[in-house]
Parts: structure tokens; sequence; C-alpha cells
């Protein structure tokens, strides 16, 4: 008997320890999160960074701003630019027009001529650049700065899109192909999108001339348009294409030998001619909107200040208008994209009849 109670007690012993021994491995199961590291850190003034998965939003209506790659830093509009081994030019422009600090206030889209462009401006290297007179610099720079930030994604697709700059009273005009190439007058733009935290840049292949003439005033300084400067007084129109409307003017100007072969030999047929006929056919070559030569659309017709159409060619370079009246003889564009202050004007060598 004693035998059996010592074996009973042991196997209540064992028992006890079991049971012991359970509750310490379910109070090991329970663990504590790992740590984590911290959602937000400290940037160096003038940057941004942005964490994986999120990208930064414009406020500013009818604009947006460029979504950054995980963990790139952004800089200030400056620093974007020195630090661009293409932009070395434009740079040392910024630095002698002394706007390094007005394009680091505001949101802004910046067209950035290449280096290349600035060569091809005629700024042999950057030592040329810092002997330009700072005050052309500023106003050459300025022409290419709107004062809001937008993406290429957020220019109008197929139209041509009017843009005040930081230039008093001097626009330029936007285009976008279905395709997504972009122009700005008569620049391409080739790298869009570069982000700084307050503009968007974007490299264009030529630099910008802001204007100083109105369509009238530039048809008047070229001697071969002598004959459409006096059908323009005849007409009674100068006052019109001398306005500066929003959207500017496209102006088909025929040269002297085209309203010669029209039928107008001299200024004293031009001004014995119809003044109601001369206005009416003078409408005929203008558009209502800003129109350089590579928005203009292949096989298009596009509709004029006359209320006609006009058709369009533009193809390996070469661009011609047919008029409803001039049969199968279209005019050829001889001498394009000259930029005005209130539009933009391309010679041409026929005159175009509306009927």
């Amino acid at each position: 008997m004693k035998k059996t109670t010592n074996l009973s007690e042991t196997l209540k012993l064992l028992i006890a320890l079991f049971l012991f021994s359970g509750l310490i491995l379910v109070g090991c199961q329970e663990t504590t999160p790992d740590p984590q590291p911290p959602t937000t850190g400290t940037t160096n003034p003038g940057s941004s960074t942005t964490t994986p998965g999120s990208s930064t939003t414009a406020t500013t209506p009818g604009s947006s701003t460029t979504a950054t790659t995980p963990g790139v830093v952004v800089t200030s509009l400056t620093a974007t630019v020195n630090g661009n081994a293409n932009l070395t030019f434009l740079a040392a422009a910024i630095n002698r027009a002394g706007l390094g600090a007005d394009l680091s206030q505001g949101l802004l889209t910046v067209f950035a001529p290449s280096d290349e462009a600035f060569r091809a401006a005629g700024f042999a290297n950057v030592a040329a650049v810092n002997a330009a007179q700072p005050a052309d610099l500023k106003r050459i720079l300025q022409y290419h700065v709107i004062g809001s930030r937008i993406d290429k994604s957020a220019f109008p697709t197929a139209v041509n899109t009017s843009y005040q700059t930081l230039l008093p009273n001097a626009r330029l005009s936007v285009f976008k192909t279905q395709a997504g190439v972009v122009t700005v007058n008569n620049a391409l733009i080739t790298q869009a999108d570069i982000p700084a935290t307050n503009a968007a840049v974007h490299i264009i292949n030529r630099v910008l001339t802001p204007p100083t003439l109105t369509v009238v005033d530039l048809a008047k300084g070229n001697q071969d348009l002598t004959l459409l400067v006096a059908a323009i007084d005849r007409a009674g129109v100068q006052n019109t294409l001398a306005s500066s409307p929003e959207n500017g003017f496209t102006v088909f100007a025929p040269t002297n030998a085209a309203f010669r072969a029209a039928g107008y030999a001299d200024e004293a047929a031009v001004r014995a001619a119809d003044p109601k006929a001369l206005a009416d056919l003078l409408n005929y070559h203008v558009l209502t909107t800003r129109a350089f030569s590579q928005t203009l659309p292949n096989g298009a017709e596009l509709v004029t200040a006359q209320g006609g159409s006009i058709r369009i060619t533009n193809a390996d370079g070469k661009v011609t208008i047919l008029g409803k009246g001039n049969g199968t003889s279209a005019a050829n564009v001889t001498l394009a994209d000259q930029v005005t202050t209130n539009g933009v004007v391309h010679v041409i060598d026929r005159v175009l009849l509306p009927k």
C-alpha cells in the first residue's frame, strides 16, 4: 500500500508540472510588434522628398504638379536648373538676369532652352551669356515662363492654347498633338516634366524671342509686303489687326508679287479697289488663333475670320494653303512663324481667293 501511495503522489506531481509548463508556453506566444520606421522626416530647406507610393498634387486650378519618383529629392527651380548638365547656359542666364529669387517663388511652368538651343541662338558659350545685357536676358527668360504650374499631361490636345508669360503683354502658344508631341510657339519640348518644388520644367530646342511688333507693324517693316500694307489701310482693318485678343491672329500675308499676280499692279491699284471687297479678301487670310506652321493640320479645312474656309496641306516640311477660288493652285508658305505681339505671320506667294 505504501508503494501505491508514493506512485500516486508522484503522478500528481508530474501532472502539475505539465500544466505549469503549458501556462508558460501560452504566455510566450503574446509578442510585441516590431518597431516601425518613422513615416516623416526632415528635408533640406528648399527641397522635399516623397515616400513610396505618394506624389505631390497641385492646388492651383487648371494646373498640376509632376509626380516624383519615390525617394527622389526635388529641389527648387534654380537648384534644379543648376544641377542639369544640359541647362548650363540657362543657369548662367538666370544668374546674369538676376532672376534667381523671382523664379524660386510661386508656381511656375518653365520652358527651358537647352544648351544647344542657346548656341543656335548665337550664344557660343557661357561666357557669351555672361556678356549679354541683363535687361535683354531678363525679357527673354520672362517670355519662357508661365505663372502657373502645368504638367505635359495638362496641356489641351489638338488645340492652340494661349498663355500669358511673366513678360507683360507677351503671350505664347502651346500645342499638343494626339501623339503627345508638344510645341511652344515654334519650339519642340524634348524633355518634359522635370520636377522642382515650385515649378514644372520642360526642356525645349529653341530660344523663344519675345515679340515687339504687332501684325501691322511687322508688315510695314517688310519691303516685300507693301501692297498688303496698302490693302490693310484701304480696307480699314488696321485697328483690328493691331488689337490684341487673347487668342491672337494667324495672318497669311501675300507678297507684292502675289498681289500683282492677282490683278493689283501697284499701290495705286490697291487704293482704287472697293474697301469692302478688300476687307472681305483680307479677312479670308486671317485665322482667329495663333497657329504656328507645325500646328497647321494636314488636310484640314480651317474657318477664317471672313467666314469661309481654306484647306491646309502640311507634309514633308512644306505648308500650302488653298482658297476656295484658287482651283488647284495653292499658295506656298515661303516664310513661316513670324511672331508678333498679337499673333503669328506666315508669308505666302499667292493671294487666297474666297470664291
